[in-house]
């Protein structure tokens, strides 16, 4: 009987087997049918719908790298430099401002008291007449009327200064952005990290004032420059700049100024790009990494300046700001310092209302003030002051930010209210808080006599 059921079960699972064996092929069978006649019917419908659909032409082509060498590219890259060149021939170089300036000179020193210090019209084009036949371009008649002064006692007159100001104002921007332009690889108006780290390398032989900068420093000086560019011409972190950004603000003129070798001390301090600058950012840096290994933890960072910096604040930091396996490098490092020290500027205020935004909401309100403040109130009790009522400092910060939802604040409210870096500073250090609270029984200094 255990024969017979053994044989019988044998028999049952071979023809399960092929049975299942034939369903998978049919399956498969018909999911090759039917992928057939689906193709068939689609193409037939776009025939109908549109013959034209078997023939649309191309409408995107991309636009080949720099480091490739084909021909499109080699003749794209002679093209613009050809180009940039007769550029650069059109404008005043040195002699001919010189030669200008001597001509306005004489214009000036002439006899009748302030009247000739101003040009009209018909005098400026004199003054062209003698000059650089590029002079003609620089001074047309619709540039003439926006140099016009204001001033109702003289009439459709232009100052000479002003003249002088406005040609080499000029000659300078249009010197700069040729040479901008000269390091934009992809010739499409912007700069990359990298086109903007070659352009500042290359720069620096020229600037007196990094003279005494050793070589194995000019990394560092131009990883700390470029972040300033990148920090507040690129707050959607897109990797590029646009030429006409970098001209229109004050990085340039600031970075340029070190050109000049008798530079003030109190001039090289307040500017960014100095020597004593850099040195000082990237020697603050190295004596928070107490372990040397390159990077900043979260105790090390806590070092911060005082000290004062509370720990949700750096907590935070670590969470919202790009980290390595928990640690900070110095472009990091770098946007926080730009942030820290520009509270009262936009591009800072966003960069730290990201991280006061603990829900990530858009909007600071109850939850997010009492969140920062009570790591305030803990490092009053550590250090033997009175704490404050969070109810009071909320009802300040709200009055002060005044924002349009009575219950949240927004970026946008802490823009228009012109008072985001007392906030920023009541919320992340102790000595910015104690500053604020103080404010009014700090001694008033008495007018100097000069």
């Amino acid at each position: 009987m255990d024969l017979l059921i053994s044989g019988l079960k044998k028999v049952v699972d071979k023809h399960h087997a092929a049975s299942t064996k034939s369903d998978d092929q049919r399956l498969q069978k018909e999911s090759e049918h039917f992928l057939k006649y689906y193709k068939e019917w689609k193409q037939d419908r776009l025939e109908i719908c549109d013959p034209t659909y078997k023939s649309v032409p191309r409408f995107y082509n991309p636009l080949a790298t720099a480091n490739e060498e084909t021909l499109p590219v080699r003749l794209r890259e002679d093209a613009r430099s050809l180009f940039l060149q007769r550029q650069g021939q059109l404008l005043l170089d040195t002699e001919e401002l010189k030669s200008m300036c001597l001509i306005l000179d004489k214009k000036m020193s002439l006899p009748n008291g302030d009247e000739q210090q101003y040009l009209n019209y018909n005098e400026l084009k004199q003054v062209m007449a003698k000059s650089s036949s590029k002079c003609e371009k620089y001074f047309t008649p619709s540039i003439f009327a926006q140099l016009l002064q204001n001033d109702p006692s003289v009439h459709n007159k232009v100052g000479i200064v002003g003249i002088l100001n406005y040609a080499m104002r000029k000659s300078w921007i249009q010197q700069s952005r040729i040479g901008l332009s000269l390091y934009d690889t992809t010739g499409l108006g912007y700069l990359k990290e990298c086109d903007l780290e070659n352009y500042i390398s290359e720069l620096i032989p020229s600037l007196p004032q990094l003279d005494g900068l050793e070589k194995s420093f000019h990394s560092f000086y131009v990883c700390t420059a470029v972040r300033k560019f990148l920090f507040f011409l690129d707050p959607m972190h897109t990797g590029k700049i646009k030429v006409q950004d970098i001209l229109t603000s004050s990085f340039l003129d600031d970075l340029l100024e070190l050109r000049d070798e008798e530079l003030p001390k109190d001039a090289q301090e307040a500017n960014w790009f100095s020597a004593p600058s850099a040195l000082r950012v990237y020697g603050q840096y190295l004596n928070l990494d107490s372990n040397h290994n390159g990077m900043l933890n979260k105790n090390e960072l806590a070092e911060l300046g005082s000290g004062t910096l509370t720990y949700v604040f750096v907590e935070r930091v670590f969470q919202e700001c790009l980290t390595y396996e928990g640690e900070m490098d110095y472009k990091t490092y770098l946007d926080l310092i730009l942030a820290l020290e520009n509270r009262h500027e936009p591009q800072a205020l966003h960069y730290l209302f990201r991280i006061l935004d603990v829900k990530g909401k858009g909007y600071l309100d109850t939850f997010s003030l009492n969140y920062f403040f009570r790591a305030i109130r803990e490092q009053m009790l550590v250090t033997g002051q009175d704490p404050i009522s969070f109810e009071d400092v909320q009802d300040e910060v709200f009055d002060m930010i005044k924002p349009v939802d009575p219950t949240k604040i927004t970026l946008q409210d802490l823009l228009n209210s012109g008072h985001g870096e007392i906030l920023v500073n009541i919320l992340i250090d102790l000595n910015g808080f104690w500053t604020h609270e103080n404010r009014d029984a700090r001694p008033v200094e008495e007018p100097s006599d000069i």
